[in-house]
């Protein structure tokens, strides 16, 4: 299943340009060797507008964007050779793309706020996992505030001077309305992380600390497949959660 919309959103392109990036996309396994050329005459168009879509993209080329694309679609389908691997979580993917340092700075940035609030934002199926961590640290006796999409504006923008960190999920980590609220918080030095997959994203890259899940169907935004990512996210949590009452009770 290709879809398109997390790769080309807040991108200007046009309907030749979808429909390339499509193409692309559905032939990953020939484009290369078929080329620029071939590409465009197969889609009635010039190697240049080929070409531009790439620039459009943010790569420096063709060759550039298949390389970046290449883990989106090659790990699309690894679940369907054997149902039970789906079942089977290798706890060691969490410390795959996040550190034990990541994790500490996290405690100390965040689950040791005493007075200012920790505010969670999430949008879609991330709202799940926004939810689960505000819940906990409810239990734990945190100042907490969660806020998605179907909440109006002003619950971030009334109590910012309030908050002490910010936390956002994105599977995708390029949510428009999670993006906007990560880069206003930015700008009034509020400490920021996010918890995105693990491939280059632009929350990621805006947020001070950025915990990576591997998500198995990268082109499947509306979630229709099976993944593990949400999982392993929850995972994360009480990891993050067990590593922060340890951490209290030796201090104690």
């Amino acid at each position: 299943m290709i879809d398109i919309n997390k790769i080309t959103q807040g991108k200007d392109l046009t309907d030749l340009d979808e429909k390339l990036l499509t193409y692309i996309l559905s032939n990953m396994d020939t484009v290369l060797q078929k080329g620029v050329r071939q590409i465009a005459k197969e889609n009635y168009t010039s190697p240049a507008t080929v070409i531009r879509l790439s620039k459009k993209l943010g790569y420096n080329g063709f060759i550039d964007l298949y390389y970046q694309l290449l883990p989106m679609v090659n790990t699309k389908t690894e679940y369907i050779e054997d149902d039970l691997d789906f079942f089977k979580l290798d706890h060691g993917l969490l410390l795959q793309y996040n550190t034990v340092e990541d994790m500490d700075i996290f405690i100390k940035k965040v689950l040791c706020l005493d007075q200012d609030f920790i505010f969670i934002y999430a949008a879609g199926f991330s709202s799940i996992a926004a939810e689960y961590m505000y819940k906990k640290l409810l239990l734990l006796g945190k100042k907490v505030i969660i806020a998605t999409t179907l909440d109006s504006v002003g619950v971030l923008e009334n109590n910012i001077k309030n908050i002490g960190a910010f936390v956002c999920f994105s599977k995708s980590g390029e949510t428009k309305s999670v993006l906007e609220k990560l880069e206003a918080v930015k700008k009034e030095g509020i400490f920021s992380v996010s918890f995105t997959r693990e491939i280059p994203n632009r929350i990621g890259e805006c947020s001070e600390l950025n915990f990576k899940i591997t998500d198995q169907n990268k082109l499947d935004d509306r979630n229709l497949l099976p993944n593990t990512f949400f999982p392993f996210v929850l995972l994360l949590i009480e990891y993050l959660l067990s590593r922060y009452l340890t951490e209290i009770h030796e201090v104690e």
